[in-house]
Order: C-alpha cells, then sequence, then structure tokens
C-alpha cells in the first residue's frame, strides 16, 4: 500500500455536511495507490465524478502534499483509521475521517476498501431516553446500588431474575432481597468496588426460587463515576451460566460456522483469517505460527515430541494498534523452546489453558526473549492449540488475554479448537493444492515448447498464462512444427479440465500432432486421427474405472494450421475450436471463415479443410477460449478488443501478445490462455525454381545440369556435388516407379536447400538394405545418407519426395 489518503469523507461540523440525510462515501484503491472505483456518495462529498478520478493515483486527492501527508502502511497491516485534508473539486479543503480495510479477492489480487461517514441534517436530541431504553431493555440482568449498597435501579432482566419489581426492591440491600452467603459475598466485594474503584467478580449469584435460594450463573460489578471522577454507585451484572458449556456452544456455534476462514487458497491468508474471527471476540493478542519447513501434506507426520521446535510467524493479531506485543515479524522464523507451552501442547497434540501462576510461562519467558511480551503487558490467561489436519501436525495457535481481567475457560478453549481445526484444514487443503498445482505446473512445463523452432516462414509470438483462480492448471497447449517444402504447421488446443489428468492428455495430443505432422497428413485427416485417440483414451479409461470430467479429454478442442511460404496459401481445419484472426497487411481485421467442426472425441463426425492465399505481411492470430472469457466480457466485446489490439501498428509480436493480453486480461485468468501470432513471409522467384521433366531416362542428366547452373547462380557451388547426387537419385525413381508428369523443385531457405520431386503415382517409396549382388535398391539408402532429413507427403493427386540438406559447413 503507498498512500492510504485516497478517499472521501468529511467531517460531521463540516458546513457541506449538514444538509440532507446521512451518507457514507467510499472508493476502492488498488495496492498501487490507483483509485479503481469511486461511489456516488463519493462524487457528493467532494465533486469529482468517477471519470475524473478512477484510474489516477490517489494521492492526487489531497489537499496536503504527498511528501507531508502520506502514510505507508505495513504489509501485515489490515486496518486503518485516522483523518486526512482532501482537497475539493472547487478547491476546498475537507478534514475528513477515513477507515480502510485490506481486502484480498480470491484471485489473490489486494485492494483497500476505504469508508468515509458523513453527517446529515441535525441531529433529534434522544440521548437520554436512548440510554434509559438501553438500560431498562437490555438482554443482561443490570441493577445499580449506591454507596450504602442499597438499589435504586434495576433492569426488567433483573427484576426476572430476583422475582421482584424494581419498586419493590428499590432501599433493599441484596442480602435483604436474597438472603444467602452469595449475596454477602457480593456485599464485601461491593464495598471494595466503591473503596478502590477496581471491578470485581463474583462466580455465583443467589436466584431466589419458591422453596428458597439458587445459584447460578455470574457476578461483575463495577464502579459508577461521577462527572469528577469519584465512584458514586456500583453497576451489578449478572451473566447466566446455567449450562455453561452447552449453551455457550449452542450461543457460540454460529459464529464458528459462519466464521471467514479458509476464504482463499493463501496459507498466511487463512490464518490471519483465523485471528481476525478470535481477536477481540475472544482474545487480547493472538498468533499462529507454522511449522518451517512446512511438512509435507502427503505424509502424515507425528506431533513433535521434544523442542526446540522451529517455526514461521505467520500471523499477529492484537486489540492495540500495530500488535505492539509481538517480537517477531510476520514472515521469519523464531524457535520455541524445550517445555515450552507451544511444545508441550504440539507433543500432546491437544490444547491446554495456562494461568499467570503456571510454571510452564514462567520457563517460557525465561528461555525465550520473544516471550517477553507474558510479562511486558500483563498476559494472565493463555490458550496454546495445536493446528492439525488430516493427520498431519501444520503448527501452532496461541491466544492470550491482558486487557479484560476473566481468564479463559473450557468453553473458550472449545471455541479456539473449533475455529483453529477450521483453519488449519483449510491450509492442510491449500498445501496439498499447491502440491498438486506445482507438479502439474511443471509437468505442463516440460510439455509445452520452451523455444520456438528456427524457421524461414513466419515470425512468431507466443504467450501462456496458466489460470489464476482456484480450478488449477488446465490442458491448454500451443505448438510450432516446421514441415516439407519450408511450409510450418500451428497448432492450438484446450483439454478439458484441470490437474495433472488434463495435463498428461494434452501431452499425449501434443505428441500424437506432431508425429502426424512428420508425415505431413492433411489438416482434417490429422484431426480425424487425433479424434480416434481422444475415443481410445476414454475407453481406456472407461475399463480402469476413472472417474472425473470428460474421461480421456472428450470434448477437446484443436485448432491445425499450415503455412506454404511459397505459395502463400494457408490451409486450416478445427475440431470445435475458436477460429484464427487474421489481419491483413493494409489493416483489416477479420474471422477466418473455417467450419468449426465437432470438439475430439465424439467419432464419426467429419472435419472440413479451407485452404486461403494470405498476402505477404499478413498477422495470424491463434488463441483458446480462456483469452474471451473474462467476468467483465461477452464474447462480442472480447473479440472486438482483440482486435483493436491486433490491428494497433507494432515493431515486434511481442508487443501484439503484450497489447492483446492487457486489452482482454484486467486480472489473472480464470481459465488457462494460449496465445499464438504468426506474421507471413514469401519465398520470392529468387529462392524457389521449379522444372518440369519429361518421363524420360535421359532427363536424369539434364536434371543434373539444371540444379548444377542453379546452385551456381545461388553461390552455392560447394554444395552441387551432394545435391547432384539427390537429385539424380530422387528423379531416377520418379521416372522409374512412377507416373508422370514429373516435377523437380529446388528451395533455398537461409541455410536449408530443399530438393523435390513429384509425380502422378500414390505408391509411397520404402528404403530397403541391398544385397551385395543386388543392382537396385541404394538409392533411397543414399539419399537417406546424404541429407540431413527426408520423406514422403502425399497430395490429393500423387507424391512428393523430399530431400533437406544443412548448408552450413558449405
Amino acid at each position: 500500500m503507498e498512500q492510504l489518503p485516497t478517499s472521501p469523507g468529511e467531517r460531521p461540523e463540516d458546513t457541506s455536511s449538514s444538509r440532507g440525510a446521512a451518507y457514507t462515501a467510499t472508493a476502492t484503491i488498488s495496492e498501487q495507490g490507483i483509485v479503481t472505483e469511486w461511489s456516488e456518495e463519493a462524487s457528493r462529498l467532494l465533486g469529482y465524478v468517477p471519470a475524473e478520478v478512477v484510474g489516477l493515483p490517489a494521492a492526487h486527492l489531497l489537499a496536503d502534499s504527498a511528501g507531508d501527508a502520506a502514510r505507508r502502511i505495513p504489509p501485515d497491516q489490515h486496518r486503518w483509521r485516522g483523518t486526512v485534508a482532501l482537497r475539493h473539486r472547487d478547491g476546498r479543503r475537507l478534514e475528513v475521517g477515513l477507515l480502510a480495510h485490506r481486502w484480498t479477492s480470491t484471485g489473490g489480487t489486494a485492494k483497500w476498501f476505504v469508508v468515509s461517514a458523513v453527517a446529515g441534517g441535525p441531529r433529534v436530541a434522544w440521548d437520554e431516553p436512548l440510554k434509559d431504553w438501553a438500560f431498562t431493555q437490555s438482554p443482561c440482568s443490570l441493577a445499580i446500588f449506591d454507596a450504602d449498597l442499597r438499589l435504586v435501579r434495576a433492569n426488567a432482566g433483573m427484576e426476572g431474575t430476583l422475582s421482584l419489581s424494581e419498586t419493590e426492591m428499590r432501599g433493599l440491600r441484596l442480602s435483604e432481597i436474597a438472603p444467602d452467603p452469595v449475596s454477602d459475598e457480593t456485599e464485601r466485594k461491593m464495598r471494595l468496588v466503591l473503596e478502590n474503584g477496581e471491578p470485581q467478580s463474583v462466580d455465583s449469584f443467589v436466584r431466589p426460587t419458591g422453596a428458597g435460594t439458587e445459584h447460578g450463573g455470574a457476578t461483575s460489578l463495577a464502579p459508577l463515576r461521577d462527572t469528577d471522577g469519584r465512584v458514586r454507585a456500583v453497576y451489578l451484572t449478572t451473566h447466566d451460566r446455567a449450562g455453561t458449556e452447552d449453551g455457550l456452544q449452542r450461543m457460540l456455534l454460529p459464529d464458528v460456522t459462519n466464521a471467514r476462514i479458509g476464504t482463499t487458497q493463501d496459507s498466511t491468508r487463512t490464518a490471519q483469517e483465523l485471528l481476525d474471527a478470535a481477536v477481540p471476540g475472544l482474545a487480547d493478542f493472538a498468533f499462529v505460527d507454522l511449522l518451517e519447513p512446512p511438512p509435507r501434506p502427503d505424509e502424515p507426520s507425528p506431533a513433535p515430541v521434544t523442542g526446540p521446535v522451529t517455526v514461521r510467524r505467520t500471523a499477529v493479531r492484537s486489540v492495540l494498534e500495530g500488535s505492539p506485543e509481538s517480537r517477531v515479524t510476520v514472515g521469519t522464523t523464531t524457535v520455541h523452546p524445550p517445555l515450552s507451552p507451544p511444545v508441550e501442547c504440539l507433543a500432546a497434540g491437544r490444547g491446554a489453558v495456562y494461568g499467570s501462576a503456571d510454571p510452564a510461562l514462567a520457563r517460557w519467558v525465561g528461555q525465550d526473549p520473544g516471550a517477553a511480551w507474558i510479562t511486558e503487558y500483563g498476559t494472565h490467561s493463555i490458550m496454546v492449540v495445536p493446528m492439525r489436519a488430516g493427520g498431519t501436525t501444520l503448527g501452532v495457535a496461541v491466544f492470550s488475554r491482558h486487557q479484560r481481567r476473566e481468564p479463559f475457560h473450557p468453553e473458550d478453549l472449545w471455541l479456539a479448537e473449533e475455529l483453529t481445526t477450521k483453519a488449519a484444514v483449510s491450509i492442510h487443503s491449500a498445501h496439498r493444492a499447491g502440491r498438486e498445482h506445482t507438479s502439474t505446473m511443471t509437468l505442463q512445463r516440460s510439455l509445452l515448447p520452451h523455444t520456438l523452432p528456427v524457421q524461414s516462414a513466419l515470425d512468431i509470438a507466443s504467450r501462456y498464462l496458466p489460470a489464476g483462480g482456484g480450478a488449477g492448471v488446465g490442458g491448454d497447449w500451443f505448438d510450432v512444427i516446421p514441415l516439407s517444402g519450408a511450409r510450418v504447421a500451428l497448432v492450438v488446443g484446450d483439454v478439458v479440465g484441470h490437474g495433472i489428468r488434463a495435463t498428461a492428455t494434452m501431452g499425449r495430443l501434443r505428441t500424437a500432432v506432431r508425429t502426424l505432422a512428420d508425415v505431413d497428413l492433411p489438416p482434417d485427416e490429422l484431426l480425424t486421427h487425433l479424434d480416434d485417440l481422444i475415443i481410445h483414451l476414454s475407453a481406456d479409461e472407461a475399463d480402469q474405472g476413472a472417474a472425473g470430467e470428460a474421461a480421456g479429454g472428450i470434448g477437446t478442442t484443436c485448432l491445425y494450421v499450415v503455412y506454404d511460404p511459397v505459395t502463400r496459401r494457408c490451409t486450416v481445419a478445427r475440431a470445435g475450436h475458436l477460429p484464427p484472426a487474421v489481419v491483413s497487411p493494409e489493416g483489416s481485421v477479420y474471422l477466418l471463415d473455417v467450419p468449426a467442426g465437432p470438439p475430439l472425441g465424439l467419432g464419426g463426425l467429419p472435419f472440413e479443410t479451407v485452404e486461403v492465399e494470405l498476402p505477404e505481411g499478413s498477422v495470424l492470430a491463434l488463441y483458446t477460449d480462456g483469452l474471451l472469457q473474462p467476468r467483465e466480457h461477452d464474447i462480442d466485446e472480447a473479440l472486438d478488443s482483440m482486435f483493436a489490439a491486433l490491428v494497433r501498428p507494432a515493431s515486434t509480436l511481442d508487443t501484439v501478445c503484450d497489447r492483446v493480453l492487457t486489452a482482454l486480461l484486467t486480472h489473472p485468468p480464470e481459465d488457462d490462455v494460449a496465445l499464438l501470432v504468426a506474421r507471413t513471409r514469401a519465398l520470392h522467384s529468387d529462392q524457389v525454381v521449379v522444372w518440369d521433366l519429361n518421363s524420360d531416362p535421359s532427363v536424369v542428366s539434364h536434371a543434373r545440369r539444371y540444379t548444377t547452373d542453379q546452385l551456381t547462380a545461388w553461390g552455392l557451388d560447394e554444395a552441387a556435388f551432394v545435391t547432384e547426387l539427390l537429385v539424380s537419385e530422387l528423379v531416377t525413381n520418379a521416372i522409374r516407379y512412377g507416373e508422370p508428369p514429373i516435377q523437380l523443385r529446388l528451395i533455398h531457405e537461409n541455410t536449408t536447400l530443399i530438393c523435390e520431386v513429384s509425380d502422378a503415382s500414390s505408391t509411397a517409396p520404402h528404403m530397403r538394405r541391398a544385397r551385395t549382388f543386388d543392382e537396385g535398391g541404394r538409392g533411397l539408402l543414399l539419399v537417406a545418407q546424404l541429407a540431413q532429413r527426408w520423406g514422403t507427403r502425399h497430395a490429393p493427386i500423387g507424391k512428393t519426395i523430399w530431400a533437406e540438406q544443412s548448408l552450413i559447413g558449405f
């Protein structure tokens, strides 16, 4: 939090607040000090409309210079209150009382919610009646006794407790109203209150019955002082403790059940929520220490039986501002010595209450300088509760009292254990989820491409963002695969579900796509094979009794794009995936019209291929649906935002990617996001040459000569010998085993030289090892030895045999 004075508010005495009804001005400030929300009441107070404030530094609202007025808030403080000088839009200076709360959303984003109560018109003079109503109608039993210990006031609760009206009791002593030794003890302590002005308590209270008297509840005695501070009377309050534990549990159980503990997967936040629920309602000061290092959640650990125990101070909370009792800073480690109460309770595996006279507290203070707060602040009662869940000891929670006088009772320990157990379960679950998330992320990173391959057909940039919510890592993925003939395949897919299972399915699919792409399958055929793979995976999981969403990845989507820089044609097929966006060199942007096709795993439904020609310099954007599904946008708005980001001129594609993510994602995404952006290049006539050849063995020599002349023109004479051999073998093979027409193509792509021979036969050649006296069978073996890689790709009519050489070293 940079600067707190960031929200409207106004003192009641300000003249502008004297008109109309009272209201509350509110605003929300980011951790970076930027105004993110501005209410109508805030506009009413300071005169600024939201458009004038939202998005600007909140420090601009300060009447004083930022250097004088700015207040920095410690990271572990979650509330601030004070008075700040703000500047009205018309230039007036307003002294504003603020109350600010630090909130953390489920996505992990912290912000400040700032409020200011603004007084309305003249108040109704009802203070005296209100005080009288509060006394007479209080649910507690209340009575006032004067300096002679005679009753002067009693509310309805006390009348019911003593079975007499106030009129009947006025002027009588308690021992005269309910004769009993307990009444005598109560009167003795009343005299102490009158003498020394110190509050007193009695463990029980006398209750008249038809057969005499009975004892129940407890009594608190407090002094009533006049304006000069003199004790003039005694205030008596009784609390019914009949059926103490059961009654208190029934009374407090809704608070335990509804306590906001474990709202996030953040262990530190959960520990703080535990303390927020306990202080000040249960304790005056409390802290949570988690074991360091944290135990493995999948390996139950026995409670420590010996000290010392190393812990990390995770959260603190006190009724005193700034929690001065804590000698250990949140986030740092400390050591609890042997035989200290935290170690004793961790060893026993259960909570305990310690009084001020307990030797264990004195021993703790003597051994641990960090426990000096016990004596320095007059702590008289402490509860220590181990944090355990799933058979694992996570740490310890300590609660203490030094402001209120009553010690902790067994019912307080029960409540503390309920709250602590709720927090421990949440922290344990967060540890397990965190470990699984880490494992899944590690697996996913190992499966996604670490670097994009070197190729000349496309300029490419990519981004991958894992989900930021509680769903876990998903199965979104992308890939860039170089193909034969200088072509490149772009792939984006989305496996349904989250976690390790989805990531593993994604890895299988990515491997399958690479394998199928290596044999140059057309996009629609490749998706058909992937569809079969998903069906087989689902069947395998069904046989194994696997449960979960979309077994085997049924419903997975995929987009497969092949771009040829020679023809500048783009071939696309998709299986239920979002279509790619295209930005033309002139600046127009549109979605490529590609039939959707069914998601993978349904079986029996065809996929269609679309082929379009893209001018050089066109931009293709492939993405997963997590990019277009943030909370605050519908799909059309998201597409418009994406189009606007894509069409803006940019020097690099990385800039384009960042703009798209910035425009569409204002918070951590709820689903994985994969984005792949590519700008097309073209191989021109000076890099590609084609010859049509007759189906005659005599043309082999002509093909060699054409090749040698072209390599000389390209300045690649040193590669001529190997290339001549490759061309000779490939052309001879096409004439001998193929069908006309026959075509020879050479492609010079940076440091790569590609030789391709095409014919009209669909029969693929097979390499075999020739025996000693065989006259044939050595051609393709020679090609495999001379080329860096080689292969066959099929066309609707015929095939192409290609061989690729690296020119590095020539």
